[in-house]
């Protein structure tokens, strides 16, 4: 079997990577969770409606609520760009941008660092416009 067109694209293990950080996302959430609230509330149907109100359980779920506000946006774009094609190669470094200002935005979250967190996601945000800007042109 020949290789095809995708598969030399640099944009796909990037979309499978981006896919373990949704899972570690997920795992955090429901870990902190899990911890505040207990294992039998993590098996059971959640009917009751109750959230976790400490500090860390709290910002993991706004973290993860956060990431994937951009996540379609991400993923749309490089499944996109690896179809255009990406000659400037401003979608790549633009799709590494969002990339590694989303892992370093967790811990950041989770420890509650303001304004540093903030620029962290305007950078995310500037490499999703690097990615668009690349499909544009």
């Amino acid at each position: 079997m020949e290789p095809s067109f995708f598969s030399s694209s640099p944009f796909l293990p990037l979309v499978g990577w981006s896919v373990v950080l949704l899972v570690v996302h997920i795992l955090l959430q429901g870990m902190t969770a899990t911890k505040e609230l207990g294992s039998t509330w993590n098996a059971g149907p959640r009917d009751e409606g109750f959230r976790p109100s400490g500090k860390i359980a709290g910002r993991a779920e706004r973290a993860s609520v956060n990431f994937r506000e951009t996540y379609p946006a991400f993923a749309a774009l490089a499944l996109a760009l690896a179809l255009k094609g990406d000659a400037s190669g401003w979608g790549i470094y633009g799709a590494w941008v969002w990339f590694l200002c989303r892992i370093v935005y967790i811990p950041l979250y989770l420890a509650g660092i303001p304004y540093i967190r903030s620029f962290v996601w305007l950078g995310a945000l500037a490499g999703l416009g690097m990615m668009f800007l690349a499909l544009i042109s």
